[in-house]
């Protein structure tokens, strides 16, 4: 068969399968129950196409994926590995399996085709994508986070980044097989939750920080009450007793917004014994910090920033959005958090790349290096002495030529002081799913 040819039968089956789709989707829309998998099967039955049974089934796979999901892009968030896609055009479809950005095989027929995704995806959101709302930020059910750019904002055409929310949950022991800490830097994690120092977790976007808060959350005590505020609800741990507090746009008209300084007003008034936020980025900080500084130990959240040292001057000026000024800041900061946990994207997969205490010296605020990662291993640093001593671990000395080797003991001789341990290693944090 001619090169005409093949193409030829490849633009005929795009236009039948545009006609059934057509076709399939005036059938289930003039019924008047929702549009289920079932009955888009139905549809296809009915639609009289001579499909075969495996063909069938992959027509009302793809239609109910045009009507319901994702579309052409169904196939890649069913991959449990990937956690982002971004289509960038036509021919530019994009995901992230944890490794960095790789090309994908998915394509789109045109520009327009992408727009109405868009379009559709945003509007099951409850929100709308239009000339007059060209940038848009939506969560749908299935742990879909959905942002979409319009043209001519976006100068390609109509830009996708969906951020996929997995249901399991990562255990410590897990994180550390897949190469993201060592034994060591996971007793100093476990003897943080234990110990209930306030935290917060520093990198760049898709670093791991949402990962890694939600495992670490799942080690609080089972008594403690979690109340999380995020601007979409991204964090799921595996704790008996968390409750999620997420923000809300306004309407058309603008008014029902409640953003999340609000919210964590209101949080103040459930008891939390944690209080999360799950991205700190804007005004919110005054309240994160107010509250870190009247009880509520333990509490924290992430935040972006290049190092865990940078984290100083980006809660300085994430300050001055709230109406703080940086001495105010740098008191607040001082007795609210202790902690800062950094983690990268390296070539080798996603790291604790260092651990820090936030530390006053007479040069300003600063996060002074406690841990930090080489491709040699973890190397303590200056502020080694006064972390393991809060956290009742082994003193500087001890761990230094272990640390920097990657030779550890048994992490459970680190854990002596762990008020939680009673000796015993700690125990394994079931995951979503499991069935006991």
């Amino acid at each position: 068969m001619s090169l005409f040819a093949k193409g030829s039968r490849r633009r005929q089956g795009r236009r039948l399968d545009s006609v059934l789709l057509e076709t399939v989707r005036e059938s289930v829309l003039a019924g008047s129950g929702p549009v289920t998998p079932s009955t888009v099967a139905a549809a296809v039955q009915a639609s009289g196409r001579l499909l075969g049974t495996a063909g069938a089934l992959e027509a009302a796979e793809s239609i109910n994926a045009e009507l319901n999901g994702l579309g052409p892009l169904q196939p890649l968030a069913q991959d449990p590995a990937v956690t982002d896609i971004f289509v960038n055009g036509p021919d530019s479809v994009w995901l992230d399996r944890g490794n960095g950005l790789e090309r994908s095989s998915v394509h789109f027929d045109t520009e327009q085709q992408i727009r109405s995704l868009a379009t559709r995806l945003v509007s099951a959101g409850g929100r709308r994508l239009d000339d007059g709302s060209p940038c848009v930020d939506v969560r749908l059910n299935g742990g879909y986070r959905v942002h979409a750019v319009l043209s001519p904002i976006s100068t390609s055409g109509t830009l996708l980044s969906i951020r996929i929310r997995r249901d399991e949950v990562f255990t410590l022991a897990e994180l550390k097989e897949r190469g993201m800490f060592s034994d060591h830097v996971e007793a100093v994690l476990r003897a943080v939750m234990a110990h209930k120092l306030s935290f917060l977790i520093s990198g760049a976007t898709g670093s791991g920080k949402t990962t890694l808060l939600s495992t670490m959350l799942g080690l609080s005590h089972p008594a403690e009450r979690l109340v999380l505020i995020e601007d979409a609800a991204e964090l799921n741990p595996v704790h008996p007793h968390v409750v999620t507090l997420e923000s809300r746009h306004g309407n058309l008209e603008g008014g029902g917004a409640l953003d999340l300084g609000e919210l964590v007003r209101q949080a103040l008034r459930m008891r939390p014994d944690r209080l999360i936020v799950g991205e700190c980025r804007g005004a919110e900080v005054r309240e994160l910090l107010t509250a870190l500084n009247t009880g509520h130990t333990g509490g924290g959240g992430t935040i972006h920033a290049n190092t865990a040292e940078a984290v100083p001057a980006r809660l300085v000026a994430l300050g001055a959005l709230a109406g703080l000024n940086a001495e105010a800041v740098r008191l607040q900061v001082s007795s609210a958090v202790d902690v800062v946990i950094h983690v990268a994207r390296t070539q080798s997969g996603r790291k604790v790349a260092s651990i820090g205490v936030v530390t006053d010296t007479k040069q300003g605020q600063k996060v002074v290096s406690a841990l930090s990662w080489s491709p040699t291993g973890m190397t303590p640093g200056p502020a080694w002495s006064e972390l393991s001593a809060r956290l009742s671990l082994e003193p500087l000395e001890e761990m230094d030529g272990v640390l920097a080797h990657e030779e550890p003991p048994h992490h459970q001789s680190l854990m002596t002081g762990d008020p939680t341990s009673n000796g015993s290693p700690p125990r394994r944090l079931r995951r979503l799913g499991d069935s006991r």
